[in-house]
């Protein structure tokens, strides 16, 4: 009998989040939804998220909207919260702070370079997003990859968007 297939690590970036409430965006919110639905809730991967995106959706100024996005944790407890001590704290920012230095990810945008380094250091599989400017792109992915080989950092992950993520039963 074969061993049970390890679940994929799947980092979720605020923006898949914010895409459940994506009024303006029909096609993106279905198949977020979708996802949530059919992978999410069934527990179908290992879904985590960092501190990084409760601070982006705390600064939502829509209360309604920054309840409605902090209620999805709520509705969906499997999602975990990766916690990191002192050491992995440092390391995470570093990292970070080298996506930035390297111009793979624009000054301005360093919420994004935080979420590729917690995706990194925890070893997803996955970081899922519908940023296809900074995230889900996959020239920012190659970029990443080399340049975390050159760090030390041979896990290799995707950086992918929700359509590319269903699964067949």
């Amino acid at each position: 009998m074969a061993a049970p297939m390890k679940k994929m690590k799947v980092y979720l970036d605020t923006s898949i989040i914010n895409f459940l409430y994506a009024d303006d965006s029909p096609h993106y919110k279905r198949a977020t939804e979708v996802f949530f639905e059919n992978i999410v809730s069934m527990n179908k991967i290992d879904t985590y998220i960092s501190s990084v995106v409760i601070d982006e959706i705390n600064k939502t100024e829509n209360t309604d909207r920054r309840n409605a996005l902090l209620e999805t944790f709520e509705k969906y407890p499997n999602i975990e919260t990766l916690f990191t001590e002192d050491e992995t704290t440092e390391e995470i920012a570093s990292l970070a702070e080298i996506y930035l230095k390297n111009n793979i990810i624009p000054q301005n945008k360093a919420a994004d370079a935080f979420h590729i380094a917690y995706s990194t250091v925890f070893q997803m599989d996955i970081l899922l997003s519908w940023n296809f400017k900074h995230l889900a792109n996959i020239n920012k992915e190659q970029m990443v990859i080399i340049l975390n080989r050159t760090l030390g950092y041979n896990y290799p992950f995707r950086m992918a968007n929700p359509l590319e993520v269903y699964f067949e039963e």
